[in-house]
């Protein structure tokens, strides 16, 4: 336990029902805030969801010469002025706390022809290299060093190439993509990530000026413009699905009734389908979908892909739903073999389940029992506060400072519902 620090209290309440807002996602939203790094003006992002990793995302910004703050008017209306007085380093101090840093990679090599980056931080779950950032971008002409921990990039002017991905990054395709924006010439990404987040980026470079074909698809071609040519805009952040999945999640284990509004269903095919075959009814809405759970869910085998796939970040929720369904479920990690650290937590709360390298067995129990347990990352966090609805008994979850990166109010939205929750 961490003395003195914030911890969420689940205790035992039964089926949540109503209705809870989906807010906007944190996997768009950090990049959305990148990219304004290649206009000057004003740039308003709406549908802004509340976490720490924003506030982190904005320190950042604004010590490299693009100042932020929410509307007054409305918490969930960010304005970010760049007054063109950029400073192309992004220091230690700031990259450490925040893996979505590397995004400023991209727009600050292609605008200012050279950048200074520490390696970025985040959640622990294994190794998740650069390399294929630093690949593509030399493509496209740029040079890379080494200097005392930190990236040195150069390139006068980056120009256009043809990069093929070994494996759908979305990262890498996010940095290459702000990086074509700017170069001469045109820029094709083959094996392009195809996420909804990926495609919010589009549509936002686009509306500031930007020329991109194939959105939406794992082929995408940017044909380069001016320096200057961008203008800020105003956007509306999509929806986050991890967090639409977890509400769902929350009254699966409840045996709920829960409508999620703002959720796209249309994002989120793939894991809608498999949550049918544990039993649950998904029913989309004009503005969301609804969800109901039986009061036992089934178990099913799944293995983490790219998007269209079973994402990684659903994989803890899904590991927890399975922990008390019928059956057993074999989860098979396709992307990153850390993020089984969670489990060691499942098993404190009397959740069933074996790991071996990508490879885990979720035994299903009738019923989870309350205990202290930590929260080790974002999702995993997410879903040990999801395992402490089912417990019976109290859950005390540490580590609360890791679920406030990627969640917007899930205390309070979860006592809306009827959980019994709070923080302390």
């Amino acid at each position: 336990m961490d003395a003195g620090a914030e911890q969420i209290v689940v205790r035992h309440a039964g089926p949540l029902s109503g209705e809870v807002n989906v807010p906007g996602a944190k996997n768009s939203v950090l990049k959305l805030m990148a990219a304004t790094l290649l206009t000057d003006g004003v740039t308003t992002l709406t549908n802004v969801p509340d976490i720490a990793d924003v506030a982190i995302m904005g320190d950042l910004l604004s010590a490299i010469g693009v100042t932020w703050a929410r509307d007054p008017a409305d918490a969930a209306t960010v304005i970010l002025t760049n007054h063109g007085a950029i400073t192309p380093v992004a220091p230690y101090e700031l990259v450490e706390r925040i893996r979505a840093s590397i995004n400023v990679l991209g727009p600050l090599l292609t605008r200012c022809g050279t950048v200074t980056l520490s390696m970025p931080g985040g959640d622990d779950f294994g190794s998740r290299p650069i390399d294929m950032h630093v690949a593509g971008l030399e493509a496209m002409g740029a040079t890379f060093e080494m200097r005392q921990g930190y990236l040195v990039a150069r390139a006068e002017r980056l120009h256009g190439a043809t990069i093929t991905f070994e494996f759908p990054s979305v990262g890498a395709t996010e940095n290459i993509l702000t990086a074509a924006v700017f170069a001469k010439g045109t820029t094709i990404i083959d094996n392009a990530a195809r996420e909804p987040e990926i495609s919010d980026l589009c549509n936002f470079l686009v509306a500031m000026g930007a020329d991109i074909e194939g959105i939406g698809s794992s082929t995408l071609m940017v044909h380069g413009v001016e320096r200057d040519s961008l203008r800020p805009v105003r956007h509306e952040v999509v929806p986050d699905r991890i967090q639409a999945a977890t509400y769902i999640a929350a009254a699966a284990v409840t045996g709920g009734e829960v409508t999620l509004i703002n959720a796209r269903p249309e994002h989120m095919e793939m894991p809608l389908r498999r949550f049918a075959e544990m039993g649950l009814t998904i029913t989309p809405q004009t503005n969301g979908l609804s969800v109901w759970a039986p009061p036992r869910m089934r178990s099913i085998d799944f293995a983490t892909l790219p998007y269209p796939g079973i994402a990684t970040d659903y994989k803890p929720l899904i590991v927890t739903m399975l922990s008390i369904a019928s059956g057993v479920g074999i989860v098979t990690e396709n992307l990153y073999p850390g993020r089984f650290r969670y489990v060691e937590e499942l098993l404190r709360l009397g959740a069933d389940i074996s790991t071996d390298g990508h490879h885990a067995v979720v035994r299903g129990v009738r019923q989870l029992s309350g205990a202290p347990v930590r929260a080790p990352d974002i999702r995993a966090g997410a879903a040990l506060v999801v395992a402490g609805l089912a417990a019976h008994g109290e859950t005390i979850i540490t580590g609360v400072s890791h679920i406030d990166r990627g969640y917007d109010d899930i205390v309070g939205r979860l006592s809306h519902l009827g959980a019994d929750i709070h923080r302390r």
